[in-house]
């Protein structure tokens, strides 16, 4: 995989809403990515995120986003107003929302009733890992990622370059097993005639 190809990820989790009604702090908080969990990414692809993934990327210049527009800026660690950690679970975040950003005091509101409560992150793999099954499955191991943001989402989805990419490279691997079967073939055939 190019590891210069930006990529994304999706999880399906419980963002949740919290106000502290004498500072009138707003927040959305909740795990971005979940360690140890295969997610299919198409029929017979699979990949997952291990412990420890994020463990050196936690100190880069990490921003909230909406749907990742990057002209809807939540928060950003840097500002003190995204706050990340790894635990042994997975990636966790809470955003405090600026009250006075319209576009964050909405979405703050969409996921309090409920109707917004998905999220990704998008990153550069640095190091991974990869199973090939004898079922003729795949398997990615995320590792080691670089991480630039994380998304609160409407309709979270793997960004099709990164999934292009990985199909590619399955693409590949089946091709170098076909002619390595053609070469085993051809070898015996060869012997055969000879004999």
């Amino acid at each position: 995989m190019d590891r210069k190809i930006r990529q994304t990820r999706s999880v399906q989790t419980e963002l949740q809403t919290r106000a502290e009604p004498d500072a009138q702090d707003m927040y959305i908080e909740g795990y971005f990515a979940v360690f140890g969990q295969e997610t299919e990414l198409w029929p017979g692809a699979y990949e997952e995120i291990a412990p420890g993934a994020f463990d050196e990327t936690l100190g880069n210049d990490i921003r909230a986003l909406i749907n990742h527009d990057t002209t809807l800026v939540l928060g950003r660690n840097k500002a003190g107003t995204l706050e990340l950690k790894a635990d042994s679970y997975g990636l966790w975040a809470r955003i405090k929302i600026n009250p006075n950003d319209t576009d964050a005091v909405n979405l703050y509101e969409r996921v309090k009733r409920g109707d917004v409560d998905q999220c990704s992150f998008g990153f550069n793999i640095i190091e991974e890992g990869k199973e090939w099954r004898e079922d003729g499955t795949v398997k990615w191991r995320l590792i080691k990622v670089d991480l630039h943001e994380v998304s609160i989402c409407t309709f979270p989805a793997y960004e099709d370059t990164g999934v292009q990419a990985r199909k590619a490279e399955v693409e590949q691997h089946r091709q170098r097993l076909l002619e390595a079967k053609k070469n085993k073939l051809r070898e015996r055939m060869r012997r055969c005639l000879s004999s």
